[in-house]
């Protein structure tokens, strides 16, 4: 597949509360880093890079052939380590780069691709993301889903874990009906950055919006940003944050992907 001028920079650290050693946790009998870079490998990026702060996964990513760039470990999130990676291999600011978290090992290459072209062609937008419809009850109203709402030219709004847009002469009832909740959209967590953008909002404060949702886009907004936000019917993305996790990503892999 040709390359596309864009970089995708993979986080992958290996602390974490809940899952720790997450990035090199076998799935399928290989390490879950391994299957986000193949997902990577499938785009059509021209280079992907892992930035990690630990030496284990740094030695499994160049085992198997794969750009990685040590970075600080006190980053507080995947925003802050990819602009490491953007500042120390001096990019140029007009850059396109795909961020593809480590532990997102089912993410379809092509909404990498898609994230691209979009930022590249909306010359407005300083970011890119994805959404897709939301088709139940549950998940409207799942606070662990993140929502967000759009102008006409696809530009986020807000993005909130309550449950928005709310309709307000209607109450959404327990069967999930059709019409007992309005057209509302889920936000997938992949993000495009401008590189010259991305090292920016290195620079902004975090603000009150962002600490109450525990959502980092919203400082964005905050400050001004515009991030575009593209549709797609469904996803088959979704994160491990838990051990329990694996179980369901395991036979989403050997379904949907290394069947291939």
């Amino acid at each position: 597949m040709s390359g596309q001028s864009y970089t995708i920079v993979i986080p992958a650290r290996y602390a974490s509360s809940r899952f720790p050693g997450k990035p090199l946790h076998l799935l399928n009998g290989k390490p879950m880093i391994l299957h986000t870079i193949a997902r990577a490998q499938e785009s059509a990026a021209e280079s992907v890079i892992v930035a990690t702060d630990d030496e284990r996964i740094r030695a499994v990513c160049v085992e198997a052939g794969v750009d990685v760039q040590m970075t600080d470990p006190d980053h507080p999130s995947g925003t802050d380590r990819i602009a490491e990676v953007a500042r120390v291999r001096n990019w140029d600011q007009g850059r396109v780069i795909v961020g593809l978290q480590g532990d997102e090992p089912a993410t379809p290459a092509h909404h990498l691709d898609l994230l691209a072209g979009n930022l590249e062609r909306v010359a407005e937008a300083d970011m890119a993301t994805l959404c897709m419809p939301i088709q139940n009850v549950q998940d409207y109203r799942d606070a662990n889903r993140v929502k967000v709402v759009r102008d006409k030219r696809d530009m986020a709004l807000y993005f909130s874990r309550a449950s928005i847009p709310v309709r307000r002469d209607l109450s959404v009832t327990d069967d999930g009906a059709a019409d007992s909740f309005p057209a509302a959209f889920l936000h997938i967590g992949l993000y495009a950055y401008r590189c010259g953008y991305l090292l920016d909002y290195h620079e902004l404060k975090a603000c009150t919006l962002e600490l109450e949702e525990q959502l980092e886009q919203l400082r964005v907004l905050y400050h001004g940003g515009r991030i575009h936000v593209g549709e797609v019917e469904a996803s088959s993305a979704r994160g491990i944050d838990h051990p329990d996790d694996v179980a369901v990503l395991e036979p989403l892999l050997a379904s949907q992907f290394e069947m291939h």
